[in-house]
């Protein structure tokens, strides 16, 4: 029915309307879950059966977006697909859909990937794949990504690592994806809940004294 993924949206458009959403900045990175017992959307791929986890995270490491598809699919393939599950809402106007910028890894180096985010108006940080010296001549200008910027990608590293934290997701064993889905969903809302609460505890005791001093 959708309703983790509306209160998780909720908390998001809460710390956006508090400033704590960094838009300057996103990651876009996946992990591999394992599925001993197989189930809907799992493949096969060298470390076995399992599952894909597709997240994108703001400059803080918050999750913005995911996508949970089978593991024998590459990342590259479904980047777009979770960049579209981005979608902040705010008090007017339509939800908030674009960072500024985008760090990935090397695998996410792709020409089609690289002019979807030029369509999208995303400025990106992605590294060039290694390859023959001969290739890269003919290839033209290579690509230059900031280290500055690709230094910072153990912030979606460190989200990972929350999010691994959830014992239920480590391994999954539910056969139906919209199950495990919710699980996910349950996982990446508790992770911007205990961003939230301190803001909104902070934000009650200044109306108080603010009150009082009135």
């Amino acid at each position: 029915m959708g309703v983790w993924e509306r209160i998780w949206r909720a908390a998001l458009s809460a710390l956006d309307q508090r400033g704590q959403l960094d838009w300057s900045m996103s990651f876009l990175d996946g992990a591999f879950a394992p599925a001993k017992s197989g189930g809907e959307k799992v493949g096969l791929t060298k470390k076995g059966k399992g599952a894909k986890w597709m997240l994108v995270v703001d400059g803080n490491g918050l999750p913005l977006g995911f996508h949970l598809d089978s593991a024998n699919v590459a990342e590259v393939k479904l980047a777009e697909q979770t960049l579209d599950t981005i979608r902040v809402a705010r008090p007017q106007g339509r939800p908030k859909r674009r960072p500024k910028k985008l760090v990935a890894d090397r695998g996410y180096d792709s020409n089609a990937f690289r002019a979807a985010l030029r369509r999208r108006g995303i400025r990106m940080c992605i590294p060039p794949k290694r390859r023959p010296a001969k290739w890269r001549a003919k290839r033209g200008r290579p690509v230059v990504a900031r280290k500055e910027d690709y230094r910072l990608r153990y912030t979606v590293e460190r989200s990972f690592a929350w999010l691994g934290n959830f014992r239920r997701l480590l391994i999954r064993w539910e056969h139906l994806s919209d199950v495990y889905q919710g699980f996910f969903t349950v996982a990446v809302l508790l992770v911007c809940l205990r961003r939230l609460c301190p803001l909104v505890q902070a934000d009650g005791v200044e109306r108080q004294a603010s009150s009082r001093v009135a």
